[in-house]
């Protein structure tokens, strides 16, 4: 494959980890981090439970006048991608800062911020509200921030696809370093709407489970007793370089992005297409695009929300693309352990799959007790397994009709 695209550094800030090893080991163990919703009082909702991420401090990190000017869609978003660039030990220069670039996306942007301000303005008026509403508000601030926090000049954008986003940034990032546009490219999502407005909106929705009263077992992709998804936050962040740049600077590999598939289903604003016939065009794309037959595929990290309809669609299509095939490939969601990120799950589960690619383990789904007829495949239930994995598939679907998929691959010198 020409223009190789290589991850270099990664960082995390999850449910279950605000590191990059904190977050793997929790997912290897199978720990969930849903539990009550904290942030705010949400005894008269419907849904009480959230995956939060815990024992974060954006002012010890960031300075408290930085912090203050920021949302916490930002905070996780810059954070996530600090710890990448220490991570991949790139040294940002005058001479290389106009070759380095971001895509950081955000489903929702700083819902949190316009939440508040818009209270500010029905209640005390117009002159009250900051002036830093605009720039907190935006789903391009976290990216607009690791320029500005690192000062890399180059390409720099925010894709915005709901939760197919983090994994459409990968995929567009790849992109612009395979065009020439830039050598290096932090990529990935961040979400942070955990906040009564969005809770609202989902539970009027009814899209998200009510297992109140059991959190840690709330979520639970392909069991037939699935009630719907669980809301998370956080930030998952890759360093992708061309492989003549990582090894002209002797990076440490972690792994290769080989493909790359980006549809839409034009069907239903919320709802899947029928036996998921977008998401498996998605995921023939990324397989034509990477040069691989499907027996190459040794794990697939689903969307797997929990929800009825996701969960069916997302098998069916895996049937069509895979085949008998489908039967032999474990697939797992993470989200039964980290919820669903939304905007940021797709950048938490591309670090997921590289770490499993690293350590040929996959990651379980937890809390899988009731086989569904619909949902047939292994979705490694409960416990994580030992295999050796040379390229795994990562899926993300979105409101819109957004589909997105990469493939990871196991680095190795010469391409087959």
């Amino acid at each position: 494959m020409q223009n190789r695209i290589v991850i270099t550094g990664m960082g995390v800030i999850s449910p279950v980890g605000n590191d990059v090893e904190t977050t793997w080991n929790n997912i290897v163990a199978g720990n969930s981090g849903i539990g009550p919703i904290t942030h705010f009082d949400a005894s008269d909702f419907k849904t009480r439970i959230a995956a939060q991420v815990k024992d974060f401090d954006a002012t010890e990190l960031f300075g408290s006048k930085d912090a203050r000017h920021m949302d916490r869609n930002a905070h996780f978003g810059l954070a996530s991608a600090i710890q990448a660039y220490e991570n991949s030990k790139l040294e940002i220069t005058d001479s290389n800062r106009d070759r380095i670039g971001a895509v950081i996306g955000s489903g929702i942007g700083g819902l949190g911020t316009t939440e508040k301000q818009a209270k500010v303005l029905f209640e005390r008026g117009p002159n009250k509200v900051s002036p830093f509403l605009i720039s907190m508000m935006l789903s391009d601030t976290a990216g607009s921030m690791v320029a500005i926090h690192l000062g890399i000049r180059g390409p720099n954008w925010s894709v915005v696809t709901a939760c197919a986003t983090g994994t459409n940034a990968i995929g567009e990032a790849a992109e612009a370093i395979r065009r020439g546009q830039a050598d290096v490219m932090f990529a990935g999502g961040t979400e942070a709407a955990i906040v009564p407005l969005s809770v609202a909106g989902m539970c009027s929705f009814n899209a998200m489970s009510t297992r109140n009263d059991d959190p840690t077992l709330a979520s639970r992709p392909f069991d037939k007793n699935r009630d719907g998804f669980v809301m998370g936050e956080g930030a998952g962040t890759v360093i992708l370089e061309s492989l003549e740049h990582a090894q002209a600077r002797g990076a440490n590999i972690i792994a290769e992005i080989v493909g790359y598939g980006s549809t839409n289903d034009a069907f239903h604003i919320t709802a899947p297409a029928d036996q998921g016939a977008g998401a498996a065009r998605c995921m023939e794309q990324a397989l034509e695009s990477s040069g691989l037959d499907v027996k190459d595929i040794g794990y697939i990290n689903a969307h797997g929300t929990s929800t009825l309809l996701n969960d069916k669609a997302e098998t069916a299509a895996i049937k069509t693309v895979f085949g008998e095939q489908a039967y032999s490939i474990p697939v797992s969601s993470t989200k039964s352990m980290t919820g669903h990120l939304m905007g940021g799950a797709g950048g938490l589960e591309a670090v997921i799959c590289a770490k499993a690619i690293k350590n040929d383990t996959l990651p379980p789904t937890i809390n899988y007790e009731t086989p569904d007829p619909l949902c047939d495949l292994d979705y490694v239930p409960n416990e994580s397994r030992k295999k050796e994995l040379n390229y795994v598939m990562s899926n993300s679907f979105g409101f819109g009709g957004h589909n997105a998929t990469i493939i990871l691959g196991k680095f190795q010198e010469a391409t087959q």
